[in-house]
């Protein structure tokens, strides 16, 4: 069953500059599929019209999720669709401390029956933290704020894990990170899918060194907003020795 269908696809940024054209792909619930091109392909524009951000306005084609045709939601109601987008650059928000704002992100895309109390929400946050090696000290600081890019990353990773996403497109999750981060950043989702084996995950990058971590279902590769090629691991063999110009 396809958990994403998309079909033609034609987004502008919102200065009327076309980004992606006649856009295709489709992806299979529970599997980990690869997002792979040069800077300026459209990687980052396709996550972000997934997840429905305003200033990127899909003027051709659909997108369907779990056979709903989500074109037009806000980026709340797809959020609650179970759709989750991790920031290649996680915003920074003063005063938001990480406990506050993932209770109320877990209780926003849950009905009023299924939401928890604080006390719940602590016991569930302690669960997790400790599932990923997360000190309480952190959970206290605000929203990426004065965190290195290896916290902000982990940090992103948890919020699934309370969230539980059917869909996670993590943007470059590696991006910035040194050796050590990359592999405790990895850790963590490797330790998310062994308890959530139905999620899936489509990782955006224009680097090799996710597929030490995570073998890939489908390999995507884009060039100039479209999908150019798909296949498997014969794929990174190619790029391997050709760079993506080569393909």
């Amino acid at each position: 069953m396809d958990i994403l269908n998309i079909k033609d696809l034609d987004v502008k940024t919102e200065t009327n500059e076309m980004v992606l054209h006649d856009l295709s792909l489709s992806i299979q619930k529970g599997t980990i599929v690869y997002l792979l091109g040069p800077n300026g392909s459209g990687k980052s524009t396709l996550s972000k019209a997934i997840m429905g951000f305003e200033n990127f306005k899909i003027s051709g084609g659909s997108i369907y999720f779990e056979n709903l045709d989500i074109s037009n939601l806000e980026l709340s109601q797809r959020a609650r669709l179970g759709i989750f987008l991790a920031f290649q650059n996680p915003v920074e928000i003063p005063g938001v401390s990480y406990r506050n704002f993932l209770r109320l992100a877990y209780n926003n895309i849950h009905s009023k029956g299924q939401q928890i109390s604080v006390m719940t929400f602590r016991k569930l946050l302690l669960e997790k933290s400790k599932m990923f090696n997360i000190s309480q000290e952190l959970l206290d600081k605000n929203l990426n704020e004065n965190l290195s890019g290896g916290e902000k990353k982990k940090m992103e990773v948890l919020q699934m894990a309370i969230l539980k996403p059917k869909l996670a497109i993590l943007d470059e999750v590696d991006s910035g990170l040194d050796i050590d981060a990359t592999k405790e950043v990895y850790k963590g989702l490797l330790q998310y899918i062994k308890f959530n084996p139905n999620t899936t995950l489509i990782i955006i990058t224009h680097s090799l060194t996710p597929f030490s971590y995570l073998k890939p279902d489908n390999i995507f590769i884009m060039r100039k907003g479209q999908i150019t090629r798909m296949g498997k691991q014969e794929l990174v063999e190619e790029i391997t020795k050709n760079g993506f110009n080569g393909l």
